[in-house]
């Protein structure tokens, strides 16, 4: 897929890997395949693609790559290990990709949105779970799609050149508490 983008269009100038699942089980109960699937999706897949289209952007030395974490990977949530393990390894592989490829042009960083009013978000926080969880927000809501959008655009202008390495949390101050 890469080669076929490098192909059409010579160079990729953003990449936004955002692909993810849950699985969610307390962590006595989660099952090894569910584990493996986490980690596969969230975890795996984010780096190598990060690392297939890395390749391709040191090679003019210039980029921009922005990873999908989550307030779940600065804060423990209940039932969301595997998921949790995922996001926090998202930030451990933003921050080593910064590091390395960062002096050579490729800007590196991450999103972590508290959960998001999709079509998916809106069905999973439906009733007293969401309520619950939007009472612990400061700002008392979830975030809408737009918002997360525009943390990733910022990443990815100009205006975010001496970014690098970093965790832009976009979820209403709730891992402040």
């Amino acid at each position: 897929a890469v080669a076929e983008v490098i192909s059409a269009h010579g160079r990729i100038d953003i990449l936004v890997n955002s692909a993810g699942m849950a699985v969610l089980d307390p962590a006595e109960s989660v099952k090894a395949s569910d584990w493996d699937k986490t980690i596969a999706v969230n975890l795996s897949g984010t780096f190598f693609v990060s690392q297939s289209v890395g390749r391709e952007m040191l090679k003019v030395g210039k980029g921009k790559i922005i990873n999908l974490a989550s307030q779940a990977a600065s804060v423990a949530l209940t039932d969301h290990v595997a998921y949790c393990a995922s996001k926090f390894g998202v930030l451990g592989v933003t921050k080593v990709l910064a590091s390395e490829w960062g002096g050579r042009g490729i800007n590196v960083n991450s999103v972590s949105p508290t959960v998001v009013l999709t079509e998916l978000g809106k069905k999973a926080w439906a009733g007293e779970k969401g309520d619950a969880h939007k009472a612990q927000i400061p700002v008392g809501r979830f975030a809408e799609p737009e918002e997360v959008a525009a943390a990733v655009i910022f990443l990815s202008s100009d205006g975010a050149d001496m970014i690098n390495g970093a965790d832009l949390v976009v979820d209403g101050g709730y891992t402040i508490r």
